[in-house]
């Protein structure tokens, strides 16, 4: 059981709710949702009863369907699952509860009854075939758990004190120096090769072997794979996911759609986008047509870039078809000699470690009429109505065109203006320069 932030909100949730409502959790499959909310379970109740609708029989499903006898109703639950329930201090799980939408609607009856709390986890919960016939409860709160992120994983290794010098780092504005920097450089690629699902950093622990946590991921992959067939025989959704890589490297303004399915365009595939970006295995960034504080409002539902949610299954999905040994991704990044081609794999780190701080990703590109030049910002944020550009290099990080010419069009929407980079962290003129290990702190 590795400490996850997520337990925190747990226990917010608990004590705010005290009954009133049920907590929806979402995320991906693997990335530990069943493990920390049964043990949630077993330390802050007096018992807790888990349902996992994967395994779940046919008799404790039929009790769904009548809870005319809430009575009846728990008293068969608890003869089933072997577990007593104690009122006010009991816990139910419904585990994997969107293969069951009728327990999901159980819901209102049940947190109205108010004997015990409710935790339901799910993955790919979102998508409407799975929720079409059924009232979805207003008592429920959703709440979304990702992959590990670096404080996580570092906390997984045992290391308690390094992120707090990094932010007291970047609290500052002071560089770590370049002897320091280049070994918190090396543990974050680390990082980035093994992600943050529990089963990989887990396995890396276990056998220090980049091999078998490749092999880790790739099982998770192929049981991503198997989930979007299951609710997509055409094969839509699995083109759409594997594709990713390749479309990153074409460094292109927009994920071609085209490219990738023969006769279809962004436009004409919005419920299959929304449906990755519902399955939590995907991180959609879309165009804001009008950068500002507003960005919400003005984002280009046709005009996107697709990430993973965990760049550890990004660095294997890059080689999927091929061996393990063809995956020259583990050498570079490890001795930092990542070239310009495989700068992608920042891009979508960054990506991650900004979606597991709260925020919803945005991106912009415009062209000088003049030159005929095409600039993009990679990602803005949005910080006290005004915005923060973010440009992510690989290489070449002493020039940032796209940041000075976005600043001449945009000056006054423009808060602070950030660089992200392997190096140190430095000032040039207003840009902050960071090191991709401050990334959660903005």
């Amino acid at each position: 059981m590795f400490k996850r932030k997520i337990y925190d909100r747990l226990l917010q949730w608990k004590k705010e709710s005290n009954g009133r409502t049920a907590l929806l959790l979402e995320g991906p499959r693997r990335v530990g949702k069943s493990t920390v909310v049964e043990n949630f379970g077993k330390n802050e109740y007096k018992s807790y009863l888990l349902i996992d609708f994967s395994v779940a029989s046919q008799a404790v499903k039929d009790l769904f369907y009548d809870l005319s006898d809430l009575n009846f109703f728990f008293l068969q639950l608890q003869l089933y699952c072997r577990a007593d329930l104690t009122e006010r201090d009991s816990l139910i799980i419904f585990d994997e509860v969107q293969l069951f939408p009728p327990a999901r609607q159980a819901i209102k009856a049940l947190v109205k009854d108010g004997r015990y709390d409710y935790i339901e986890t799910g993955s790919l919960i979102s998508i409407k075939k799975n929720v079409k016939d059924i009232l979805i409860p207003s008592e429920e709160r959703r709440i979304s758990m990702y992959p590990m992120d670096y404080e996580e994983f570092l906390w997984a290794l045992g290391d308690r004190n390094t992120f707090s010098l990094l932010k007291t780092l970047f609290e500052n504005r002071r560089p770590a120096g370049e002897a320091l920097n280049r070994k918190l450089m090396r543990d974050f690629r680390l990082y980035m090769l093994i992600g943050g699902m529990p089963q990989a950093v887990d396995e890396y622990l276990n056998s220090n072997n980049f091999k078998m946590v490749d092999a880790v991921k790739r099982d998770i992959l192929n049981l991503y794979e198997d989930d979007f067939r299951k609710i997509d025989q055409t094969g839509k959704l699995s083109l759409l996911f594997d594709s990713i890589p390749a479309e990153l490297n074409k460094n292109a303004s927009r994920y071609q759609v085209s490219s990738v399915l023969a006769n279809e365009r962004a436009d004409s595939i919005l419920e299959e986008i929304a449906q990755l970006a519902d399955s939590k295995t995907v991180i959609a960034a879309y165009h804001a047509n009008d950068p500002g504080a507003g960005m919400a409002n003005h984002k280009d539902l046709g005009k996107f870039k697709l990430f993973l949610a965990d760049t550890g299954l990004f660095t294997t999905l890059v080689f999927k078809d091929r061996d393990f040994t063809e995956n020259s991704i583990y050498e570079k990044l490890l001795s930092d000699k990542l070239p310009a081609n495989l700068g992608y794999l920042y891009e979508n780190a960054v990506a991650q470690m900004l979606t597991a701080s709260g925020n919803e990703l945005f991106y912009y590109t415009f062209r000088n009429e003049k030159t005929k030049h095409n600039y993009e910002i990679d990602f803005l944020l949005s910080r006290k109505n005004k915005i923060c550009p973010i440009e992510v290099k690989s290489s070449g990080y002493k020039t940032h065109a796209s940041l000075d010419r976005f600043s001449e069009k945009y000056s006054g929407r423009i808060l602070n203006r950030y660089l992200v980079y392997t190096k140190d962290l430095q000032k040039d003129r207003d840009i902050l320069m960071l090191p991709l290990y401050m990334v959660p702190f903005l």
